[in-house]
């Protein structure tokens, strides 16, 4: 009878594990840029936070975080870096200003490129896209690994941007550009950020500003309605997130 009972047991946590969704993603964040990158990460409201929510990657270096299943955010790098003698610590990009590695429930401050993910984990499809909707300061690529259903396709922004920025757009240290705004960064525009009277699909339409991200990236989101090009599907993957997944560029 014993026997009987431990295996009835066994059973029902078997099916209790396959029907719960129990299975978590990974993401392993690779650096291939030529400089160093802090990465951020920002669990949504009501989520609880991954560990760690920031991290160093020197060049050539990843870092693998398990991310429970129906979990959502988003990821991004950090550039341009330092600490002072206090032990604050800032960056002149993608900074999340909590004056640490960690940015402890903080988001990034504009221009950052974003990862952005919802995981359904058993239940459904991921979805996942790379945004420039809040500008741009690095380049970035996810790609899903074993995953099914969906398109399972890799989403971001390869190219590097900040060089040749628009000028009204770009954000310059010592005369190199380190970051380029996004045209509702830059102006508070309602028709650029999608707001007001600009605040529907019909409404609010591309422009010269999201056109030059979409045509340097054209499977990144390059305004707040850009859904048909820009959101990706895959169940039961892993993610893989590069920054600068091409050439490296120098900083």
């Amino acid at each position: 009878m014993a026997a009987l009972q431990l295996t009835i047991v066994l059973v029902m946590f078997f099916f209790l594990q396959l029907f719960s969704g129990a299975r978590s993603s990974t993401f392993t964040i690779i650096n291939k840029c030529s400089y160093t990158v802090w990465p951020g990460v920002l669990s949504s409201a009501g989520i609880p936070p991954l560990s760690p929510t920031g991290f160093v990657l020197q060049q050539g270096e990843s870092k693998s975080i398990d991310v429970p299943t129906s979990w959502s955010g988003r990821l991004w790098g950090r550039t341009l870096c330092t600490q002072d003698s206090s032990g604050k610590f800032t960056c002149l990009t993608g900074d999340c200003g909590s004056s640490t590695i960690e940015c402890s429930g903080a988001g990034a401050i504009p221009p950052a490129t974003l990862a952005e993910f919802t995981l359904n984990g058993a239940s459904g499809l991921d979805f996942y896209d790379v945004s420039l909707v809040d500008g741009y300061n690095l380049p970035m690529m996810v790609s899903p690994h074993g995953g099914k259903g969906g398109n399972c396709s890799s989403a971001g922004c390869a190219a590097e941007l900040n060089g040749n920025c628009p000028l009204e757009l770009k954000v310059v240290d010592r005369s190199e550009g380190v970051a380029c705004n996004s045209a509702c960064n830059a102006f508070g525009d309602p028709k650029y950020c999608c707001s007001g009277a600009y605040s529907t699909p019909n409404t609010c339409k591309p422009s010269s500003y999201s056109k030059f991200f979409k045509a340097a990236c054209p499977t990144a989101y390059s305004y707040a309605y850009d859904d048909g090009t820009s959101t990706f599907t895959c169940a039961g993957a892993d993610y893989v997130i590069t920054f600068c997944p091409t050439t490296p560029s120098t900083r």
